[in-house]
């Protein structure tokens, strides 16, 4: 996930995540940085601890990680729970963030990742579009201007 977020980006990450829920029927969506911290929910949330969820979540992620790593696998990019009522997709969008579908008998596995596919996509778009954009506005460094004759200046004195 990219250090820095712009607004817009923000809005068409929303976007995405609210027509995903839409479109694959699901309960919520929730957008993960791999750090726990939540980016984006669609959906019923209302009565969802999101913080708490989103944290969970991670962790999950992270420990599923050391998993492929024992196994020699390269990476499990998604996982899918089954509960009783509800159900959830979780997915890595290209190594930079998690998207939790939480679904239930109005939804399907199948009509998730398919919808999921083609969200994880664009989201991928746009992460690739921010880090171009944070790269590009970089402030230069204030230690750029400094010299060696500077440093030794202020050490003479």
């Amino acid at each position: 996930m990219p250090d820095v977020m712009y607004p817009e980006e923000q809005q068409q990450i929303q976007t995405i995540c609210q027509r995903l829920a839409k479109d694959s029927n699901a309960k919520a969506v929730l957008l993960i940085a791999k750090d726990g911290q939540t980016i984006a929910d669609a959906g019923e949330t209302g009565h969802l601890d999101v913080t708490s969820l989103a944290s969970l979540t991670a962790g999950n992620v992270a420990a599923t990680g050391g998993i492929s790593k024992l196994l020699a696998e390269k990476e499990f990019t998604s996982q899918y729970h089954e509960g009783e009522r509800t159900h959830i997709h979780i997915s890595l969008v290209h190594q930079r963030a998690i998207l939790v579908v939480l679904f239930d008998e109005r939804s399907s596995l199948g009509l998730v990742r398919l919808r999921v596919k083609k969200a994880a996509d664009e989201l991928g778009r746009i992460f690739d579009a921010v880090n171009r954009k944070a790269q590009s506005h970089q402030a230069p460094s204030i230690f750029s201007e400094i010299t060696d004759d500077d440093i030794d200046n202020l050490f003479n004195d």
